[in-house]
């Protein structure tokens, strides 16, 4: 994952209280392809409390996606939707989860493509 990706993830944990996740309680964990290697991110929501740790286990969604796609959704140039219909981004559990995450994420760019 690049630095985009790290970064969005750490500061998000030390970020506080996030009020537009204030009614998700769960665990969303990213499986994000960097070449041969897979990393994990599993993120803890508790009422708009955010946790984020490098730990691989069960969650309630889990988002499979290369990184630097991520990169681009934490950065506001790729649309998650539009990723998801071009089948770079793959859900399993409660889609929930990822809608709700998505309310942190910026804003796509007016370059994004669609």
């Amino acid at each position: 994952m690049g630095d985009a990706g790290a970064s969005f993830l750490n500061a998000l944990s030390r970020g506080g209280t996030h009020p537009l996740l204030a009614k998700a309680r769960g665990t969303l964990r990213f499986d994000l392809r960097d070449g041969e290697r897979t990393r994990h991110w599993l993120v803890e929501l508790d009422r708009g409390d955010v946790s984020v740790s490098r730990r691989r286990s069960s969650a309630d969604c889990v988002v499979r996606t290369d990184a630097a796609i991520f990169d681009g959704l934490v950065t506001g140039e790729v649309n998650p939707l539009a990723a998801f219909l071009r089948g770079e981004l793959a859900v399993e559990g409660d889609p929930e989860f990822l809608v709700l995450f998505q309310r942190v994420l910026p804003a796509p760019s007016a370059k994004v493509q669609e």
